[in-house]
């Protein structure tokens, strides 16, 4: 098993999470590596917890099937559960936001491509379309009558 943590600043803003319903299937982007040759894939791949691919020799299916150039073996992940929020914590703390079944692979490295959503802490404002790309995100809450934001994005691949 590995979980996608994440260590953030938020201010105003709570519940950040992914845009990820099956109306709006969120891709979850990541660099993908071999458990068997350890050789690492050179381009990022998408996985989308809505979506099932057969695994071959197998009935079983998987959110995410590879095969590896080098060693040729097939290999799986399945995200076992929905995003769960990430809370506005002060001073900001790890949470877990993912977490997967990996069978002869691992992701490395997570690149947060699509949209996000918060929620403002004292309006309830709904933040849509957030675009956590370039590591950080300011907004203003009409409501509260501030400035929100997302800094200080850290991911990390870690092993259950």
């Amino acid at each position: 098993m590995l979980t996608l943590t994440l260590t953030a600043d938020l201010t105003g803003v709570t519940d950040l999470r992914p845009d990820d319903t099956p109306e709006n299937n969120f891709w979850y982007t990541f660099k993908v590596q071999c458990g068997s040759c350890r050789e690492v894939h050179p381009n990022y791949v998408n996985v989308s917890r809505f979506e099932a691919n057969d695994m071959s020799g197998s009935r079983g299916e998987a959110n995410f099937v590879w095969k590896c150039k080098s060693c040729k073996r097939e290999s799986s992940a399945t995200i076992k559960a929905p995003p769960i929020p990430y809370k506005q914590a002060s001073p900001p703390t790890r949470q877990k936001i993912l977490e997967f079944d990996c069978r002869g692979m691992e992701f490395t490295e997570f690149k947060p491509e699509g949209e996000w959503l918060a929620t403002g802490i004292e309006s309830g404002s709904k933040f849509v379309a957030i675009d956590l790309t370039e590591g950080e995100w300011f907004d203003y809450d009409e409501k509260a009558g501030e400035e929100v934001s997302i800094k200080e994005l850290k991911w990390e691949i870690r092993r259950n």
